[in-house]
């Protein structure tokens, strides 16, 4: 593969910002803001290859690897990679093969039955960990008491509040310090599907482990050991729906990642009410509660039993060097051996470039010490700090609580859960739409001064006496609040760390990113009973009020926006230097109120950055934008 091996060797000459250790710092060369010198090293490795030599690399690569008899299928595939939208000009390709890509762009969703059965799976594990998150909201009615931790009349710095907190918290500091650092491991020796397997396998056995506990002791394990059930599955399932889904609906797919976890909270109080009457039996004490913590295990059951019905990860299998299994595993998520042979050899010369920047590096030491690399783990750390303190676990996991110390009974607190679990999830399905369109930073710069808002509501609601206006009042505020929340800071974190990373960094950088989100989901988790007693539902709502306007400035000056960007403008976006971004953001905000709050007409600022394509230039605007 003599073309490929040159432009590797041009490219490792290049000044790259996404490997090299030096800043290379854009340069103005307009009015306008034009940047220049930005190199993405793996924005295409096929692009500048001649048809010829590209249709030899690809007939060597099919020969080499036992697939001489799909030799002409990958030639074809590979031209068709180099440049995806000149395909009518492509004289190897007759009329067939051209109508399946035009189909391809017409009809995006005509996709095999075999990727919708893995993106069920998918969403069906988003769904047990909504669920291992959420049934705890029940169960905490009933075993704190009888387990002697009950937080109700106890003082607010007393033994009790840590001890229900640290109970509730368990599995998400397991996350952190144990479960997301074994997905590399785990991904590495067992594939997409076997981490799957063996982490909805955790999930189950250690859900009916709970509800045998008999001691806050013995349900703290019990939940600790849940973490390795949930860390590594967070990190892989996206991952594996993003490797397996053609990269029209790529987004959207991983997108269902966060809306089937919404519904698993939701559906979490489902079975919470469901088990609420039912008594103890003879010898059982809390037979309800240990019904609720145990039936999240059985969509994992389900789990376990289906996932290696789907297909491995194509890219599992090239980075083990089974290319014949990658195919196979490709021809069953297309829907013709074109598109397969496209996306495989693709693949292949992506390997190869990340072989290329990746060899004797510490990956982990690159995403701090390297400046685009650095900006990129900014971002990520900003969006999954602020899922947890935008304070929205605090809800998931306490709301029955929350709803009972307004005024409700415990079965009516727990009502009022399922409909924030409802809404939650209903106004998830949204974003689906709008986080390519609104984009990632646009959602959140709109719903962070909403939740600030809601928050203050429902915490000021509890100087309302007691009654029936007070839990009403409660009620809108937390509903409210979900509304904001579910199509910004909830889809957004994963979507936006999965693609921020460079190609060569992103497991290492997708693993930090939910260490992170899980570590602070420990946090919130283990302090908001303390704070509820010590604060009152005023001042800890108000605590994370305050932090939405924190999580406002930080994403305004911070997190640059990243919808509709290929590789190669990514870079370009995360190698603008972090001072310069944040001062544009700051002389950029009041134009953009009077234009977007008060409608006002304006003058337009400059753009901080643009791309030449070979299409066009797309310059990008204050709010990250892009106009062609």
């Amino acid at each position: 593969m003599s073309g490929l091996n040159e432009k590797a060797e041009v490219s490792k000459r290049e000044d790259s910002s996404s490997v090299s250790h030096n800043e290379t710092y854009p340069k103005k060369s307009t009015d306008r803001g034009s940047f220049e010198n930005i190199n993405a090293k793996l924005a295409n490795p096929l692009a500048g290859i001649s048809h010829e030599q590209l249709m030899e690399d690809a007939k060597v690569f099919a020969e080499t690897h036992g697939m001489e008899d799909l030799a002409l299928e990958f030639q074809k595939g590979a031209l068709v990679a180099q440049d995806p939208t000149a395909f009518e000009s492509l004289s190897l390709l007759d009329e067939d093969d051209k109508n399946v890509l035009r189909r391809e762009l017409t009809h995006k969703w005509d996709q095999p039955k075999m990727l919708y059965y893995l993106v069920v799976l998918c969403s069906m594990a988003a769904a047990v960990q909504g669920m291992d998150e959420s049934v705890i909201n029940g169960a905490n009615l009933f075993f704190a008491p009888q387990f002697g931790i009950d937080t109700r009349g106890q003082s607010p710095s007393g033994r009790n509040a840590w001890l229900f907190g640290l109970v509730n918290s368990a599995p998400y500091l397991c996350c952190a310090v144990l479960g997301c650092w074994l997905t590399h491991p785990l991904n590495n020796l067992l594939g997409r599907r076997g981490t799957i397997f063996v982490t909805g396998l955790f999930s189950f056995l250690t859900c009916i482990w709970q509800g045998v506990t008999n001691s806050w002791e013995h349900l703290f394990v019990a939940r600790f050991v849940l973490g390795i059930g949930i860390g590594p599955k967070s990190a892989t399932v996206p991952v594996y729906a993003a490797e397996c889904a053609p990269p029209a609906i790529r987004g959207a797919l991983v997108m269902m990642w966060q809306t089937w976890t919404a519904f698993g909270i939701m559906f979490g109080t489902v079975s919470s009410l469901a088990f609420f009457p039912v008594p103890d039996k003879p010898g059982i004490t809390g037979l309800n509660w240990r019904l609720m913590l145990a039936s999240a295990g059985m969509p994992a059951l389900v789990i376990i039993v289906q996932v290696f019905f789907c297909p491995e990860s194509p890219r599992w299998y090239m980075m083990k060097g089974r290319h014949r299994d990658a195919y196979q595993s490709l021809a069953r998520l297309r829907k013709s051996p074109l598109q397969a042979t496209r996306d495989l050899y693709y693949m292949h010369v992506l390997l190869e470039a990340e072989k290329d920047i990746s060899k004797e590096r510490n990956k982990f030491l690159e995403l701090f010490t390297i400046p685009r690399n650095r900006r990129a783990t900014l971002a990520s750390f900003i969006v999954m700090f602020m899922q947890q303190f935008c304070g929205i676990n605090t809800i998931a996991y306490y709301s029955t609580n929350i709803f009972s110390q307004s005024g409700l009974s415990d079965q009516q607190s727990l009502i009022a859960s399922w409909g924030f679990g409802m809404i939650n999830w209903l106004f998830a399905i949204p974003a689906i739409y709008t986080i390519d369109t609104f984009g990632r930073r646009n959602l959140l710069l709109t719903t962070f001064p909403l939740m600030t808002i809601f928050l203050l509501m429902t915490g000021f609601a509890f100087y309302i006496p007691d009654g029936s206006a007070r839990t009403a009042v409660v009620a809108l505020g937390i509903y409210l609040f979900a509304m904001a929340y579910s199509p910004g800071e909830g889809p957004v974190p994963f979507t936006y760390s999965a693609e921020a990373f460079p190609l060569y960094v992103r497991d290492i950088g997708m693993s930090f990113a939910t260490a992170v989100l899980w570590f602070f989901n420990f946090v919130i988790a283990i302090t908001f009973p303390p704070l509820l007693a010590a604060f009152q539902p005023q001042g800890a709502f108000g605590w994370y009020a305050a932090w939405n306007v924190f999580g406002f400035v930080a994403v305004l000056l911070f997190v640059p926006e990243t919808k509709a960007l290929s590789l190669e403008e990514l870079d370009q976006v995360f190698s603008v230097p972090t001072h310069t971004h944040a001062v544009y953001q700051l002389k950029a905000l009041p134009r953009n109120i009077k234009k977007h709050i008060f409608r006002m007409k304006v003058k337009e600022v400059p753009p901080l950055y643009e791309h030449e394509g070979t299409i066009g230039t797309k310059t990008y605007a204050p709010g990250g934008a892009g106009h062609a």
